[in-house]
């Protein structure tokens, strides 16, 4: 089976950022799309980083994540909850910065994990790049939060939406790369 992937490397240099930028804004796209879920409402940019890393690539996800990042800290309202919580660096003294960075390790980790796999791996590499998401974003938000409260407030309202969403990006890369 060919992969997405596969056909990426044969891209022009051209074609290569087109895709990145596409990316970046569909990351930038899933942090405004905010879906009602039970126990806390959730936004799809989790979704979107794990299917761009899986679908793209650690480098090339790195380098969607690198425009999305740099396109907030440039003031543009692309993080999730801004302009309300702040632009540029003032929203980064927020309690998610650590989740933000977890999604380009995410990137990396899920691209890496991903390549060439079917679609329980990339199950298993979407689950690797949510510990990956969390592991940071944990860290800087025991800076805001109790230690005591810090998994309550940080990890449990979003397990079970971040399991919707693994099995949906997932599903999804195997329905795309078998067209393709």
């Amino acid at each position: 089976m060919l992969l997405a992937r596969d056909r990426i490397a044969e891209q022009s240099l051209g074609a290569k950022i087109g895709l990145t930028l596409a990316a970046a804004a569909l990351i930038a796209l899933g942090a405004k799309v905010q879906v009602p879920f039970w126990p806390v409402p959730m936004t799809l940019q989790t979704l979107a980083v794990l299917v761009i890393a899986a679908g793209l690539g650690p480098r090339l996800g790195l380098a969607a994540m690198g425009a999305y990042m740099a396109a907030g800290l440039a003031g543009l309202p692309v993080f999730a909850g801004s302009p309300e919580r702040g632009l540029g660096l003032a929203y980064l003294a927020g309690p998610t910065t650590g989740f933000l960075i977890g999604m380009a390790l995410s990137m990396i980790v899920t691209g890496a994990l991903a390549q060439g796999r079917g679609l329980g791996m990339r199950a298993v590499a979407m689950l690797a790049g949510t510990v990956a998401i969390y592991v940071p974003g944990l860290i800087w938000l025991s800076a805001f939060v109790p230690a005591d409260r810090l998994l309550a407030v940080g990890v449990a309202p979003f397990i079970l939406g971040d399991m919707v969403k693994i099995a949906l990006g997932a599903l999804a890369l195997q329905a795309v790369t078998r067209r393709g």
